[in-house]
């Protein structure tokens, strides 16, 4: 079986040469994500991840509306922070999104905050499975009598969603109870940071037996960075080459500023570097040094071309069929990945 290769457009001001400090050319704009998202369409990427960050960067949903009529194959990865949308305008915009793509958008679900706002963890994701119900039936074209916690809608679906034969599917992630019972009860594809093949293997099973509970199945997905050489020397060479700018106080200044950087999934990247080697690595070409300068996925597969494929080959043992990975810098690392890596991994959509 074939496992989906996604990329990742640099939205939410991530993109760099050397980590941690800014560069003007590198720095989020509607040309610049554009090359990013070129070059991995080019290069054969099935989908791309547009990341969505309340105080960085740019709005995922008006570049993937831009972006959309420039593509001819790819498929768009369209991250959404629910708690600051309305989930009839979300359906509208998304089902519009998805007849200027020929169906090809898929939707990544994130369990934010209103801005401003602090809402416990168990309300929070009680919300999101609401949003994610509303709209795998709006976007199914089908009606909605929703009596919830968070919304109370009674409405027909907007005649868009009606015109592309199949809904896009749904991804999701969150190391949390609340999250991990939200995916089990809504989500198509579980999504995952980077971890040890023992822990990425237990979550597998955890999940797989809550969504068997209710009656469904899951499909899995891994985001990761990618560091690839043709030797493994030059490859960790590259890897502290990122770090080599940065400084204690601004790798914490970094990390701090995301609405995220107290959730459970944070904390367990932040467990992973104080378990790891004195080099960073805490499993086989596993690296967590990229996590000193940023919240969230914060390790790197690090190595020579068989490495890398070995590494991702495992992860599909285990059950993954969807990865999606990055580079810094991203143009440059999806080119490096392109031709040392893809053309031997067996890939294509998730979902046809």
């Amino acid at each position: 079986m074939s496992c989906e290769v996604s990329w990742f457009s640099a939205l939410c001001d991530d993109d760099y040469e050397f980590l941690g400090a800014p560069d003007p050319l590198l720095q989020s704009s509607f040309a610049h994500c554009r090359n990013i998202a070129l070059t991995a369409e080019a290069a054969g990427y099935d989908n791309l991840l547009l990341p969505s960050g309340y105080g960085l960067g740019i709005d995922s949903v008006a570049f993937a509306a831009a972006i959309a009529p420039l593509l001819r194959r790819m498929r768009l990865l369209l991250a959404v922070r629910v708690g600051e949308m309305w989930p009839p305008q979300l359906a509208r915009q998304l089902a519009t999104i998805d007849q200027m793509l020929g169906g090809r958008l898929t939707v990544n679900i994130i369990s934010s905050e209103m801005p401003g706002e602090t809402l416990a963890s168990g309300p929070r994701y009680r919300r999101t499975v609401e949003v994610m119900q509303i709209l795998n039936r709006l976007l199914s074209g089908e009606p909605v009598d929703h009596q919830g916690e968070a919304y109370r809608l009674k409405l027909d679906p907007p005649r868009i969603a009606r015109t592309v034969a199949r809904r896009p599917p749904l991804y999701f992630g969150g190391l949390s109870e609340d999250a991990r019972e939200a995916a089990a009860e809504a989500c198509d594809v579980y999504l995952m940071w980077p971890d040890t093949m023992a822990a990425v293997g237990e979550i597998v099973r955890d999940l797989t037996a809550r969504a068997a509970s209710r009656g469904r199945k899951l499909r899995f997905g891994y985001r990761v960075h990618v560091v690839v050489r043709e030797t493994e020397r030059e490859a960790r060479a590259a890897a502290e080459r990122l770090l080599s700018r940065l400084d204690a106080e601004t790798g914490e200044a970094i990390r701090n500023r995301s609405l995220d950087a107290t959730s459970v999934g944070v904390r367990r990247q932040s467990e992973l570097r104080e378990n790891a080697a004195q080099d960073g690595y805490v499993e086989d070409n596993l690296w967590t040094g990229i996590g000193r300068a940023r919240s969230g996925c914060g390790a790197a597969i690090v190595g020579d071309p068989d490495q890398v494929l070995a590494k991702l080959e495992a992860y599909r043992a285990l059950g993954i069929e969807a990865f999606i990975l990055s580079g810094y810098p991203h143009a440059a690392e999806a080119d490096l990945f392109a031709r040392h890596v893809l053309p031997r991994l067996d890939h294509g959509p998730l979902f046809v």
